[in-house]
């Protein structure tokens, strides 16, 4: 089961996650960048036990074999690193295996690479991304999630991207699965006050939907 809210971690990754575990996240992505498995390691296996206390799912960011080595429950691959399909070589087929994509087109390969559910963005500027794709906004989403329907392809799709707590309800309308955060958590002040409203305005069913 794909979690309406991933909180992507940011340094200091340990801590951060920590505190979004314990303000009631339940889906954790560890996103270190350009670093070697060897440096991953000591971090992903301090999260997973971080995440295994809380019952919160665990995602690693890039490294399918540390994903593997600690029994995380999937694998997150960008858009300039590996495929999918590559990333589901090395953990088999029972792991969670999501990829970033910015069009259409890169969500039908996913797709057809086995991807279990999709990252789409940015959503808006965010400097949290060194290689920002196009902003895709409102009518981005909306664009690509009748494209997916009028193609009858089901993939939870997570909107990511600067997206803030009053974008959330506009978003849910296209017919997203959810939304990704990491500032908007990280930076709170009130973290509990805010994933709970978050989580409160994500099972707001969209209206089409009633």
């Amino acid at each position: 089961m794909i979690s309406n809210l991933h909180y992507i971690s940011q340094p200091s990754h340990t801590d951060n996650i920590l505190a979004a575990c314990d303000a009631g996240c339940k889906w954790v992505q560890l996103r270190i960048k350009n670093e070697t498995p060897d440096k991953v390691m000591p971090v992903a296996e301090a999260v997973k036990k971080i995440c295994d206390r809380y019952q919160a799912s665990l995602i690693i960011n890039d490294y399918p074999q540390v994903a593997v080595a600690v029994e995380a429950a999937g694998v997150h691959v960008g858009k300039l690193d590996m495929t999918v399909a590559a990333a589901r070589a090395i953990t088999g087929n029972d792991m969670i295996i999501g990829g970033t994509a910015n069009t259409l087109a890169d969500i039908l390969q996913h797709v057809q690479d086995g991807a279990s559910y999709v990252g789409v963005g940015p959503y808006r500027f965010t400097t949290t991304k060194k290689n920002l794709s196009p902003i895709l906004g409102l009518g981005g989403y909306q664009s690509i999630l009748q494209a997916l329907k009028e193609k009858h392809i089901v993939i939870p799709v997570i909107a990511i991207g600067g997206i803030m707590p009053e974008d959330i309800p506009g978003l849910m309308e296209t017919g997203i699965h959810g939304i990704a955060v990491s500032g908007m958590i990280t930076h709170a002040t009130d973290k509990q006050a805010v994933v709970k409203r978050i989580y409160e305005q994500l099972k707001q069913l969209p209206t089409w939907s009633h």
